[in-house]
């Protein structure tokens, strides 16, 4: 057997896998310097997969660098695969599993080289990441999009919030077989309990399961933020050979073993600087996977177009034989300090990029100054302007910050390996949700909430910032408020504001250690969001030209007929009379509420009809306590009471009531009085030929009852 044969025979066996996480195409794509370096970089990976004529190519998560990505990213993406993925080679692996269980989601259940419309030479296979989850009434993503045009294989998403179950996509060539468990980006702290509680099950075939090489593909915090917002790799199980840990931007690319698992994790990083800290500092690589049997080898490749980055810091405080707080031109000397740092940082990008031409010109620089210790920092704005036209971001160069004193402390007290192995972005970075719950902490009293949750508040805020659900806080809000409501006409509770306070934080606190409950809460209120803003924009394209007509033609009617009432209170036609009309046109509140009262009147009958109708929180409630609505549902004034002395009754937009008393011996008095009987009879006559349509927020409003009383009173 000659050795090309024994080699061709060795291939037939052997996955060729190309290997990258965290591309954030679209990432800076209006900058003028940086806005293609993502799109160049996606380029150099494809082109990779196609000169070593890979079997498929597998991505991480975080394809996009937005949930929506822009129309230019999408068609930059669409046109790279189609130039690189698309052609005549064969694939040499088949698909084992059931694939409408791997691709459930899709619209067309199979691998997209298996379609007989399609000629793919290399498949894509990917989850998500926490940059493009799916979110929406649809839940979709923009690899649905890739998806649905036959470009990229989206696998990896889980149906259930409850349970989880991780069913492989098998893969076999020759006498190779991977099972490819994927699994995209969740909120760490959900699967962190998930995990927790057994909740996620990794399926493995029933046949053979010892001979298939297990590769999982992850998009999750890796490093610890805290507590529970990380999976630690212990929560893996061990029967996995190789994992593939996604969302972590700094390149360890090379497989570290687990030694209490026993399988090995590759954590391949970004292939694009996304922010200026030390982990992008380094080198970026994808790599190229060979997996034969139940044997593996992760070669790197290191990646040509990108950016180079170089960073540095700078302790003022550990110069004091160059730095002297008391010098009045220290700053000065601070400022040629850090020039000349800069300046070496960019030899070096210089000498760098003349060994590789397709580096970009433009390096990104960054240098940190410590200012502790009585030291003043200079004008960042004025010092980029000398490197604009050097340096991709002139206006980060600087950073300025001072160093954190920690409190003395005893020898015994101080656990120094806690500071050792601490990643220096560690402390600052913070989450939405971690922001309101610290607030919530250190607020005054008068500033807690009583009804609803940091957690839930939380959440919704996490979604209002990240997904853009702008109904998501007051869909929230409405959500816990009905369900407070619920709870305490269910415990028939008296109406003292004392017992309905101590119920409302019972309620507040057994919610609180249910967090299942509240998660719960939490993804109705979020999906009630959603479907109020798929139903506001059907509403919003139904109204036609000849309903706009229609409405302006009514309120023209409506202002006819109130100035008809206001023109009745005067007799005289011209003179002192109409004067006397303008004014008290002005100045008598019963005037200026009589054609309100007319409108209010006449959807009596229609607030009867409209109470069978029970909408639990309108706009009348949002600014109402639960005191007044609980009240108001259980206190409605009879219509019998007899009538007290009130002259008038304002009334405005909102049904707030206003009773102003007058002195009946005034003249002035009798005139108003005179007045508003007159407008009175206007305003009948008004509702009797007026239609008046109910919106939603009059279909419940707890002020109705005591307006409507007091009005059949009068």
């Amino acid at each position: 057997m000659t050795p090309t044969t024994s080699m061709d025979e060795e291939e037939k066996d052997t996955f060729k896998i190309l290997v990258a996480t965290d591309i954030h195409l679209g990432y800076l794509e209006k900058d003028a310097v940086r806005g293609n370096d993502t799109f160049v970089t996606f380029d150099e990976i494809l082109k990779l997969a196609q000169d070593n004529e890979v079997d498929f190519l597998l991505l991480g998560g975080d394809l996009f660098h937005e949930n929506k990505p822009s129309r230019k990213t999408l068609h930059t993406c669409l046109e790279l695969l189609r130039k690189y993925c698309m052609g005549d080679r064969p694939v040499q692996f088949e698909i084992l599993s059931d694939q409408s269980v791997n691709f459930s989601f899709s619209k067309f259940p199979w691998v997209n080289y298996q379609d007989g419309n399609l000629n793919v030479s290399i498949p894509v296979f990917s989850i998500h990441g926490n940059h493009d989850d799916p979110t929406g009434a649809d839940a979709l993503c923009a690899l649905d999009i890739l998806s649905c045009a036959g470009l990229l294989n989206h696998f990896g998403r889980s149906p259930s919030v409850e349970k989880i179950d991780v069913s492989p996509v098998l893969l076999q060539k020759g006498n190779s077989k991977i099972a490819l468990y994927g699994l995209g980006s969740i909120p760490d702290e959900r699967l962190y309990r998930m995990f927790v509680n057994k909740q996620v099950t990794m399926l493995r075939p029933k046949e053979d399961e010892d001979s298939w090489f297990n590769l999982f593909v992850i998009h999750q915090n890796r490093s610890k933020h805290g507590a529970t917002n990380y999976i630690p790799e212990q929560f893996l199980d061990d029967f996995i050979d190789l994992v593939i840990w996604g969302h972590e931007h700094e390149c360890k690319i090379a497989p570290t073993r687990n030694e209490q698992q026993l399988f090995y994790v590759s954590q391949p990083g970004s292939s694009v600087v996304t922010s200026l800290s030390p982990g992008e500092a380094v080198k970026k690589h994808v790599g190229l996977l060979l997996v034969k049997g139940k044997k593996m080898n992760l070669r790197k490749i290191p990646l040509q177009t990108v950016r180079p980055f170089y960073i540095d810091d700078i302790v003022l405080a550990d110069h004091p034989d160059i730095f002297n707080p008391d010098n009045p031109k220290v700053t000065q000397a601070i400022q040629a300090f850090c020039m000349e740092k800069v300046e070496t940082m960019l030899d070096n990008a210089e000498r760098a990029r003349l060994g590789n031409p397709r580096q970009p010109e433009k390096p990104l620089i960054r240098l940190r100054v410590d200012y502790s210790g009585g030291f003043e920092p200079f004008s960042i704005v004025r010092f980029s302007q000398k490197y604009m036209d050097r340096i991709a971001n002139p206006k980060d160069i600087i950073h300025f910050f001072r160093h954190r004193e920690q409190k003395e402390k005893s020898e015994e007290e101080i656990n120094f390996g806690k500071f050792v192995h601490k990643p220096a972005s560690e402390g600052s970075t913070l989450r939405v949700e971690d922001l309101v719950k610290q607030y919530f902490q250190t607020a005054e009293k008068k500033m807690q909430l009583s009804l609803l949750t940091e957690r839930g508040m939380g959440e919704a805020v996490q979604e209002f910032v990240d997904k853009e659900e702008k109904d998501a806080i007051e869909e929230l809000v409405k959500f816990q408020l009905e369900k407070t409501q619920r709870f305490l006409k269910e415990r028939h509770t008296d109406a003292e504001e004392a017992k309905i306070d101590e119920e409302v934080r019972l309620f507040r606190e057994s919610r609180q250690k249910n967090t299942e409950e509240e998660d719960e809460e939490v993804r109705e209120a979020i999906s009630r969001a959603k479907a109020h803003r798929s139903q506001g924009a059907d509403q919003d394209s139904v109204l036609s030209d000849d309903d706009l007509m229609d409405v302006a033609a009514y309120d023209q009617k409506d202002h006819e007929d109130s100035d008809e009432g206001l023109s009745s209170a005067s007799s005289r036609g011209r003179g002192r009379g109409r004067g006397r009309a303008r004014g008290g046109r002005g100045q008598n509140p019963s005037a200026r509420g009589a054609p309100r009262r007319g409108r209010g009147g006449s959807s009596v009958q229609e607030q009867t009809n409209s109470s069978r109708m029970y909408n639990p929180i309108s706009a009348s409630t949002k600014n109402m306590s639960i005191l007044d609505a609980f009240k108001s549902t259980r206190q409605q004034p009879s219509r019998n009471i007899p009538a007290k002395r009130y002259s008038e009754v304002i009334e405005d937009d909102d049904f707030d009531l206003e009773e102003v008393s007058f002195t009946p011996s005034s003249t002035a008095n009798q005139r108003l009085s005179s007045s508003a009987a007159s407008s009175k009879r206007s305003s009948q006559t008004q509702a009797s030929r007026s239609v008046v349509t109910l919106s939603d927020e009059d279909e419940f409003d707890p002020f109705k009852g005591t307006s409507t009383s007091r009005r059949n009173r009068r």
